[in-house]
């Protein structure tokens, strides 16, 4: 039964570090309501829909689901429940979710405490005005630490401790007593079900028989089947076909009041046309003016996409057209190498964006394909007072050209405890990081503040951060602006020839061991024929780095049993002529292990 009443409305999502056990809870709230016969206390992440999601234990779609409770007080009380994704790829995805809300449950792990992306996302949280109800998770684990997670809340987050629930998403401890704390902590929605609609486009999706499925939260008037509605960024109109609320399906309503967080579809053919954080209005009594917060989402990494057997390429091409339909924040267009054939420069929120996707093509559209390696975008300042962005190494234009580059850096946002503090700013210095804060938290944990380079993130600093710290660093981070870099290109010559998808951009001090490293492994990988391959990584006209894979040897003088050693010569000699004609006219075939072995193992330790 649907409450009517704004009095009786909660809105809330759940934010926290990654692998804290968001999802978990939110399958307690749902299996509490009833909307699911309960499965055990280790059922399937309900709201985490895709495969990846459940086998890596992350959220990379964030889902709203709309909860009825009856609370102490006899009341029905309607909670929206918006659930967000914690890795720090999708930050966008939790600011649009958080910005739907009035309240928020802060998650915190009982045996790691409050980590990197707890604080970001609580800062985020206050940004918006949102009303915060700490939460210690796991608190059935026996290395449970929950003294330490008061302290930490108190001292680090500047929260009441005493407010913190005790709850155990597993076995659902405590979840009655959270409930409570939503209805009496939460403020009720604000707005006017009488004032010009109002709604904010927090999340969508696309659903094959009806088109774009759009996900909004209502701050003001009421939106109804058959109504006209605008896209205030866009400017698109619509007619709304269908509205109603998320109960695990779509449940039709026919309206949407203030308040409320729900749904509507309006024949929107692709999810390109919806731009997340858009403000929806009426046509016949519009919005002054469209809610705050509204920003483009630009991708950061920069990969090239190809099929390992080039007839693919048609079903790659809807493979992607596909993943966009779902994926708003993908973007494309076509390329082409000539070791690689054709193929598309795809970029990316991050780098699990880029996991994520090609994940899914390899498994939803079964298709086996070959990603170049990943790339930031640069800016290049050019004499002639032009600046270009650069993110394919090919585009990259001549150096006597060029007065100077510069490359995107990030803030990264390290907790770690005090034991591995050495090694962390080991690797951050390796890594051309610049120490701004190191901040004690308490006697065990320490949050160190780097200003670095982006590229140097992309391949393995999260990997070998975890390594060294045995798992309890935790990172969070934010691009910041550009700076100036000395940057060069990297290109990779077998037998002479530059191989365009192994061209890389590097920074200069860099290029020596990344040319080495590249051509170490491609030696490794590329068969031997009857010739000498020379593999070598240059900069410009400059050969930086060298390896050579020796040929197949015939001994031409096993007939020769003694005599004249200029008859063995002579034999030599011819052979050698042999080889040389050989290597000029013979095509070096690299396979495709090769391309994934350099990708891969960009720094030979993974």
């Amino acid at each position: 039964m649907a409450v009517k009443d704004t009095r009786y409305k909660r809105n809330f999502c759940i934010i926290a570090h990654i692998d804290h056990g968001k999802s978990t809870l939110a399958d307690r709230f749902i299996e509490r309501a009833r909307l699911v016969t309960s499965r055990g206390p280790m059922g399937t992440q309900l709201l985490d829909n895709m495969d990846i999601e459940r086998e890596r234990g992350i959220t990379i779609k964030s889902q709203a689901v709309t909860i009825p409770y009856r609370a102490e007080d006899g009341h029905d009380y309607e909670l929206n429940l918006v659930d967000t994704p914690g890795h720090v790829d999708f930050t966008y995805e939790v600011s649009r979710a958080i910005s739907s809300c009035e309240g928020a449950l802060l998650l915190i792990d009982a045996s790691q405490g409050v980590e990197a992306q707890t604080l970001a996302n609580l800062y985020l949280a206050m940004e918006h005005g949102l009303e915060i109800i700490p939460v210690i998770n796991k608190i059935d684990l026996p290395s449970a630490d929950i003294p330490s997670c008061l302290h930490q809340i108190e001292h680090d987050l500047g929260l009441d401790s005493e407010a913190a629930v005790m709850v155990s998403a597993k076995t659902g401890e405590g979840v009655d007593g959270l409930y409570e704390a939503i209805v009496k902590q939460i403020p009720a929605p604000s707005g006017s079900d009488d004032e010009p609609l109002k709604a904010l486009i927090f999340d969508s999706h696309y659903d094959s028989y009806r088109g774009v499925v759009v996900h909004c939260r209502l701050f003001d008037g009421t939106l109804r089947t058959g109504d006209e509605i605008r896209f205030m960024h866009s400017d698109a109109i619509y007619k709304v076909e269908d509205c109603g609320i998320f109960q695990l399906q779509l449940v039709s309503t026919g309206e949407l009041k203030a308040g409320d967080v729900g749904y509507f579809i309006a024949g929107i053919k692709t999810i390109s046309d919806i731009r997340v954080g858009d403000t929806v209005t009426g046509i016949r009594n519009p919005a002054a003016e469209a809610l705050a917060g509204f920003k483009e989402v630009k991708p950061v990494v920069f990969s090239s996409i190809y099929p390992v057997d080039s007839n693919d390429y048609e079903e790659l091409q809807d493979a992607i057209e596909r993943l966009k339909l779902n994926d708003a924040s993908l973007v494309y267009e076509k390329d082409s190498s000539a070791a690689l054939g054709f193929g598309f420069r795809c970029g990316f929120l991050g780098l699990l964006h880029l996991e994520v996707v090609q994940e899914r093509i390899e498994r939803e559209f079964d298709l086996s394909i070959v990603f170049t390696s990943p790339s930031v975008r640069y800016r290049v300042h050019m004499k002639n007072g032009e600046v270009l962005q650069i993110d394919n190494p090919l585009e990259y234009p001549e150096v006597m050209r060029i007065d100077y580059a510069e490359e995107p850096y990030i803030r990264a946002d390290i907790i770690t405890p005090v034991t591995y503090v050495g090694p962390v700013i080991s690797l951050c210095l390796e890594k051309r990081g610049v120490q701004t804060a190191m901040n004690y938290l308490d006697e065990k944990r320490v949050e160190l503040i780097y200003e670095m380079p982006l590229a140097e993130v992309l391949f393995d600093f999260y990997d070998r951060l975890k390594s060294i710290s045995r798992g309890y660093a935790s990172f969070d981070y934010e691009v910041t602006d550009y700076k100036r870099t000395d940057l060069v290109r990297l290109d990779i010559l077998v037998n002479g020839d530059p191989v365009d998808a192994l061209s890389q951009l590097v920074f200069k001090d860099n290029a020596v061991q990344r040319a080495r490293q590249v051509c170490e492994r491609l030696k490794d990988e590329i068969p031997r024929q009857q010739f000498k391959i020379a593999i070598q990584g240059a900069i410009g006209g400059t050969i930086i780095s060298r390896e050579t894979i020796s040929a197949y040897r015939k001994d031409v003088t096993a007939k020769c049993y003694g005599g004249d050693i200029s008859r063995k010569r002579k034999l030599l000699e011819k052979q050698k002529e042999g080889k040389k004609r050989m290597k000029m006219v013979g095509n070096v075939e690299i396979p495709q292990s090769a391309f994934l072995a350099v990708l891969k193992t960009e720094d030979g330790k993974n």
